[in-house]
């Protein structure tokens, strides 16, 4: 199914205020999806609005919630979201969060009690737009092995990493510590294709490329063995007891078998570079695109160049949308 952007938009928006939402959050929460899907990010694109929808009719999210903004000090601030999606809370934090980035140099923002879904490039494209560095962590669900297990213990646990460029589009990185996104292996599971080696493993602890018993039964892996295993650690300390939120052991525990979006908290950390000691001075910059050059220049690729291409290419051609999945989205409205 082919549709132009605005005709995806209403289509998400128009199913999102069905569903119950409140007219700031059908906003905030369509224009996250849009931005995934718009970039080719498909597994957290317009695919989430029936994970959406359904963490609603589960009563797993407050529709309504109202976000309250607490400022903690010159550089810390915390939305509590209250229940809520996390798109709302984060862009209500974000202007107060950007001016004390300005004026301290470097400042961390706490988005607590949400349900999230976003990809967090999304999130930190905001913080380069406003040429400041900026980095997120968040965990999830209890679906990932540590290393040397077989039992979930951590979330895909993502975490991102933007750099403001001059002239370019940001560099900007986001990454599961899973070795892959939990979106990924259930559209594996809808395409009925197997998964590649290394993604997860069965309830025996046997490598799996079964979609469905990897993820009814078994447990996803992280990526680099013990490595990535260290990363998803750190991500569930700094986004979950140092901001007073819930681990993804306490997010499962809380969704008690719903097969709801995760719920816990997310810590932002942004910089500016005019404070630090490097500044913002021209010989600084170049020594960074010199490093983006020498990347490049051998044929590799930088982090989110694809999805820039891809939004090009969106905003040129319009949206491709799979027709069963359109068709599921279509029952969600009344007309069904």
């Amino acid at each position: 199914m082919k549709l132009s952007i605005d005709q995806t938009t209403t289509l998400i928006s128009d199913i999102l205020s069905t569903a119950g939402f409140n007219p700031a959050h059908t906003e905030a929460i369509t224009a996250t999806i849009m931005a995934g899907e718009i970039d080719g990010c498909r597994s957290h694109g317009v695919w989430r609005t029936l994970g959406i929808v359904r963490t609603l009719t589960e009563g797993k999210v407050v529709p309504d919630a109202q976000p309250v903004i607490s400022d903690l000090s010159p550089a810390v601030l915390s939305v509590d979201a209250a229940g809520g999606f996390s798109p709302l809370a984060y862009q209500q934090a974000l202007p107060e969060f950007i001016s004390k980035t300005r004026r301290q140099g470097i400042a961390a923002l706490a988005v607590r009690h949400c349900v999230h879904f976003s990809a967090l490039w999304v999130e930190i494209e905001k913080l380069t737009d406003a040429g400041l560095v900026g980095m997120a962590y968040t965990p999830s669900h209890a679906w990932v092995a540590p290393t040397g297990g077989r039992e979930p213990v951590f979330g895909t646990n993502p975490m991102a990493f933007g750099w403001p460029r001059q002239g370019h589009p940001p560099f900007i990185f986001d990454f599961a510590t899973s070795a892959v996104a939990r979106g990924e292996i259930e559209l594996h599971r809808r395409s009925g294709t197997p998964l590649p080696e290394g993604w997860g493993v069965d309830r025996q602890g046997n490598s799996s490329s079964d979609a469905a018993e990897v993820l009814d039964h078994g447990a996803m892996l992280t990526f680099g063995g013990h490595k990535g295993s260290a990363l998803a650690a750190m991500i569930e300390l700094l986004a979950g007891p140092l901001i007073g939120d819930l681990t993804s052991t306490g997010s499962l525990a809380w969704d008690n078998g719903s097969k709801a979006l995760p719920y816990h908290g997310e810590l932002l950390i942004a910089i500016n570079p005019a404070i630090f000691p490097g500044g913002d001075g021209p010989e600084n910059q170049q020594r960074a695109e010199q490093m983006f050059d020498a990347i490049v220049g051998q044929g590799a690729r930088l982090p989110s160049q694809r999805r820039y291409r891809n939004r090009q290419h969106s905003l040129q051609h319009g949206l491709e949308i799979p027709d069963s999945l359109y068709q599921e989205l279509c029952q969600l409205l009344p007309s069904g």
